[in-house]
């Protein structure tokens, strides 16, 4: 992802446009109503599209850091191929911060889109016909971390602005998505620094190390 120094990230400056251009056209007819609505909706694109610059806080080099804003709301252990034990779920909502920011310093060695629905994570369908995007990162020492994302009921797609073996730094911008779920699929080898409950940021809550 191009670095964007920009307070409001590119994703969003389409939806803002629209928005403002209706508060002129709706000014412009004396729809009183429907101008503040246009104002309201113009300051919730701002909100949900900021990107905040994050100073980037030195850990160990096999640390993982969260790749979102939220809520952990899951730890489970897991029997799956690829050797991963563990699963941690980090739930996203509208009051997050949208961006998503590489876990590791790692190359991406896999991406994988699933085009799907949006429907409520309250609904039993949501994590398999959801809309959601899988990524493995790899990292020097043959770290590998997978992360999906998983929409929820969201206005916008996810966006994901990297290709298949591009390098990352820990902390670098790599999409967006509003309102969604983190899944991150850890292995035997990893010791997790997080519990149920906690408020995580991206590229600055540590999620844990690989021993």
């Amino acid at each position: 992802m191009k670095n964007n120094l920009l307070p409001i990230a590119k994703e969003g400056w389409q939806y803002i446009a629209y928005s403002v251009f209706a508060i002129v056209i709706f000014s412009s007819l004396g729809f009183g109503f429907l101008e503040f609505l246009s104002l309201f909706i113009t300051a919730f694109f701002i909100y949900v599209y900021r990107n905040p610059e994050r100073e980037s806080l030195v850990y160990e080099k096999n640390s993982v850091v969260s790749p979102v804003d939220g809520s952990v709301i899951s730890i489970d252990e897991i029997n799956e191929a690829n050797n991963y034990s563990y699963k941690l779920t980090i739930n996203s909502n509208y009051f997050d911060v949208s961006l998503l920011r590489s876990p590791l310093s790692s190359n991406i060695s896999s991406i994988k889109k699933q085009y799907g629905s949006r429907l409520s994570s309250y609904s039993s369908l949501s994590q398999k016909i959801n809309e959601q995007t899988e990524l493995i990162f790899e990292d020097d020492n043959e770290n590998v971390l997978k992360v999906e994302h998983i929409i929820n009921q969201s206005f916008a797609p996810i966006d994901i602005n990297i290709i298949k073996k591009q390098k990352l730094l820990q902390g670098s911008r790599y999409g967006v998505m509003l309102s969604g779920k983190t899944v991150l699929y850890l292995p035997q080898n990893f010791r997790i620094n997080v519990s149920i409950g906690d408020q995580v940021k991206a590229s600055q809550s540590l999620i844990g190390y690989f021993s």
